[in-house]
């Protein structure tokens, strides 16, 4: 038995309910990981709340960190006691402990905590498909990054100023302008206040920006 936070409905937090749960043993490909720290997005509001539907009742949570406590049949990847962390799902990670697919983890380098791990994977994931697959950005392009200072900015302006991009962010407020500067972003734009679109135009002299990436969250009714 492990102890999960499950829904038998939709609807705000007060439907979460702490229960005593069954986990199999781990099956072929799989890996059995004891839970040090669970990452918490919006997604699972959507599912708490049934925006995005699921079978009822259900577990909550995509992503977590910790420590591979058995191993299923054919997994040569992990064995007990290693350091992994994993993304995407199965729904579930609002739980003491999950079985997951093996080719759904990755082991967490040397001196990543597991909070961090936990907390950066779909995040990081997220920003390495924007920034490399989306529109892969090249040395000495400018690119325009909204929600410069939220989650997944916080990693994709570091990771574009080492791919060598000049890089113009917008952001909600002053306190979150002097995060963005912080992370590197070379020109930082709060739309409250200015024109976003008159000022990129501004500093590209013109010439606006081959790329505008929108991390920002919304939530469709």
């Amino acid at each position: 038995m492990t102890v999960a936070i499950r829904i038998s409905q939709t609807g705000g937090p007060d439907v979460l309910r702490l229960e005593q749960v069954d986990l199999a043993p781990p099956k072929a490909g799989e890996i059995r990981v004891r839970h040090r720290a669970v990452g918490v997005n919006f997604i699972d509001i959507y599912h708490r709340t049934g925006l995005y539907k699921l079978p009822l009742p259900t577990g909550l949570g995509l992503e977590a960190a910790g420590e591979v406590e058995d191993v299923g049949p054919e997994v040569t990847r992990f064995k007990k006691g290693d350091r992994v962390v994993y993304a995407s799902g199965p729904i579930g990670a609002y739980a003491e402990a999950s079985n997951v697919p093996a080719d759904r983890a990755v082991g967490i380098p040397d001196g990543v905590s597991f909070d961090i791990a936990a907390a950066i994977l779909l995040k990081g994931l997220t920003a390495h498909y924007l920034l490399r697959r989306t529109y892969p950005v090249k040395p000495g392009e400018t690119i325009l990054f909204h929600a410069a200072a939220g989650g997944v900015g916080v990693i994709a302006v570091q990771w574009a100023k080492r791919l060598g991009a000049t890089v113009i962010g917008t952001v909600g407020n002053d306190s979150k302008a002097e995060i963005a500067k912080a992370l590197g972003c070379d020109h930082v734009i709060v739309p409250a206040r200015e024109n976003v679109a008159t000022r990129v135009r501004e500093i590209t002299g013109g010439k606006g920006v081959p790329v505008a990436y929108d991390s920002h969250v919304r939530e469709l009714r």
